[in-house]
């Protein structure tokens, strides 16, 4: 099983960048997927989330500026950052979920996004 993401990078405050995650070794339309993020000294959160249904969730924090969406033909999900704040940077994963008496999980690597002028 196989999470890639990419997309990530250096950007100013106020600006736009769009995450990408592409999967393999899943059937990747059964699987709920997430972005998380991890600032240093900090726990990694839930920032964005889409379940196999299509239904999303934000944390407070990002809603109105984040997207999340999913390609089930591509075996991909995306998420648009819109407006970014210094507080976004962060590494962002890439996750995917599926089970419930039995959960199977898996994490990308991470990519780096700094958001700075």
């Amino acid at each position: 099983v196989q999470l890639v993401e990419s997309g990530g990078g250096l950007v100013q405050p106020g600006g736009s960048l769009r995450l990408s995650c592409t999967s393999s070794g899943i059937t990747f339309y059964a699987y709920d997927m997430g972005w998380y993020r991890q600032a240093p000294g900090k726990q990694r959160e839930l920032v964005a989330s889409i379940t196999s249904a299509g239904s999303t969730s934000y944390v407070d924090s990002v809603k109105g500026r984040f997207t999340i969406s999913r390609d089930n033909v591509k075996n991909a999900v995306h998420l648009q950052m819109n407006s970014l704040e210094s507080e976004d940077t962060a590494v962002y994963y890439c996750n995917a979920r599926v089970g419930v008496s039995r959960v199977y999980e898996y994490w990308g690597q991470g990519t780096q996004v700094t958001v700075s002028s």
